[in-house]
């Protein structure tokens, strides 16, 4: 059995009922990500606990960031099917027990069961698309995945906000358990993999140290400044306590028989760079998609169904330029593919601040559908850069990296946004006004910018990988245990 055929990419191609499991798969992390936002208001008045409603985004944000690494690892271990399955069935549970919560204590617990599992569908679904699908085909299912995201952008906000109004927040949870069962069925009756069986030693010790340490430390860059101040007690505390067991899962993977993030992911110069890239790609993500709304209702007094809208052209962009992606790199290579998308980053990064000023919904969409266009050209050919370098047991951890560290450049990103924000707004006239929402918004999307031409330098940096050469790799890639 081989991995990746040229037949054909599409619903219609034998791979289809894969790739349409892949993405219900996709789509219940990408609904969830949006659809809660807009229910708060009901859930608070329902069930209480305004003051700790924001955990309901940080306690899954961090579940799904530190759990990734490990589930990546897991699939090239015990292979992507069970492992995308649990996933499934966590994310399942959680969304059942938050649909029956009590309180607001209960209801953060059990987002933190659902980000649980997603931090293994997400890149687990990629990974198995970078199995099953050859080089040349790869870019145009990433365009099919990151629809998924485009549409999800404008349903789940839709959704959330019907639910909300009709007084049934709870079926915000519970819509998924169709969704989870359907796409569980399908991936276990069409997808198959050959995965040689052999006696493997579980890094547990490795594992529960990168956990421990890493939510320590995306805890105090989520509650810092805000839940706490910067230079407190309680956040000098949990840095040091983060970075202290981080150096000693630095110490203990170097020993370990089967590390969860073998020390080869960082020292090959393909790998190192193409995180990096994956980390400015989350960070211009997220303050694009944090402050963008904010912005727009604030200094505009805009609907929030328009600032919605706007914003909704970023994840337009991002999936038309990324199933487009493929025929660059084929053609120029992934590092000249990913310059060029960093450049049109760049620019829409720089219409959005230059013009922040000055407010104007239309300009606004059209910075956000350039940004999303150049990150397309951006995050696909450099994550298939870096899946293309490996074997497949190997492939599940270089994935896995690589949304391990777009998420932490959210995370860190929003971090650092607020904290700009935040200062601007405590010494304005004490309130969120629109001249004040200007100035804000207008800092955040310079940073934004000055995280854009960061990116650039990482895809600088990032060595070129031949045409020819990848296309070689593909073949090599067709002889590995795979699906059916």
């Amino acid at each position: 059995m081989s991995t990746a055929t040229d037949e054909g990419v599409g619903f219609r191609s034998r791979r289809g009922p894969i790739l349409i499991a892949l993405m219900l798969a996709t789509g219940l992390v990408a609904i969830d990500a949006t659809i809660v936002a807009t229910a708060v208001p009901s859930i608070v008045e329902d069930i209480g606990g305004f003051a700790s409603f924001p955990w309901l985004f940080s306690a899954y944000l961090l579940a799904q960031a530190v759990s990734v690494p490990v589930y990546a690892k897991l699939s090239d271990v015990v292979g992507r099917k069970p492992i995308i399955l649990g996933g499934i069935g966590l994310f399942l549970l959680g969304s059942i027990l938050c649909g029956l919560a009590w309180s607001m204590p209960a209801l953060i617990a059990f987002r933190v069961l659902q980000g649980l599992g997603a931090g293994a569908v997400q890149p687990v679904a990629i990974t198995i698309a970078g199995d099953i699908y050859t080089l040349a085909e790869r870019a145009k299912v990433q365009g099919y995945l990151a629809s998924v995201w485009a549409i999800s952008s404008v349903v789940g906000p839709t959704l959330g906000g019907v639910f909300a109004s009709l007084g049934i927040w709870r079926w915000i949870f519970l819509i998924n358990i169709p969704l989870c069962l359907l796409a569980g069925w399908m991936l276990l009756r069409t997808f198959h993999e050959n995965v040689e069986r052999t006696k493997h030693r579980i890094d547990y010790l490795g594992a529960g140290l990168l956990t421990v340490s890493l939510s320590l430390l995306i805890l105090g860059a989520l509650q810092g400044g805000q839940a706490w101040p910067w230079d407190s007690a309680i956040s000098i505390t949990v840095f040091a306590g983060g970075t202290l067991l981080f150096v000693a899962f630095l110490l203990v993977e170097r020993k370990a028989a089967e590390p969860i993030l073998p020390p080869w992911v960082v020292s090959r110069r393909l790998l190192a760079t193409t995180a990096m890239i994956a980390f400015g790609v989350g960070a211009v993500m997220l303050g694009i998609t944090s402050y963008v709304p904010t912005f727009l209702e604030g200094a505009l007094s805009t609907s929030p169904l328009l600032a919605g809208l706007a914003l909704a052209a970023l994840t337009i962009g991002w999936p038309i330029s990324a199933s487009q992606a493929g025929r660059f790199y084929l053609r120029i290579g992934f590092r000249n593919t990913a310059i060029i998308g960093v450049v049109i980053t760049v620019i829409g990064a720089a219409v959005l601040a230059l013009t922040a000023s000055t407010p104007n919904i239309l300009l606004v969409a059209m910075a956000c559908f350039i940004v999303g266009v150049g990150l397309g050209l951006v995050a696909t050919p450099s994550l298939i850069a870096a899946q293309t370098s490996v074997e497949w047991n190997e492939r599940g951890v270089v994935t896995g990296t690589n949304l391990f560290a777009r998420s932490i450049g959210s995370s860190i990103g929003v971090a650092v946004f607020g904290a700009i924000a935040n200062a601007i707004y405590a010494s304005g006239p004490g309130g969120p006004d629109p001249q004040t929402t200007v100035h804000a918004s207008t800092a955040v999307f310079l940073a934004v910018l000055v995280s854009a031409f960061l990116t650039v330098a990482a895809v600088l940096a990032m060595p070129a990988y031949a045409k020819h050469g990848s296309k070689e790799r593909a073949r090599k890639s067709s002889s590995e245990p795979a699906n059916d």
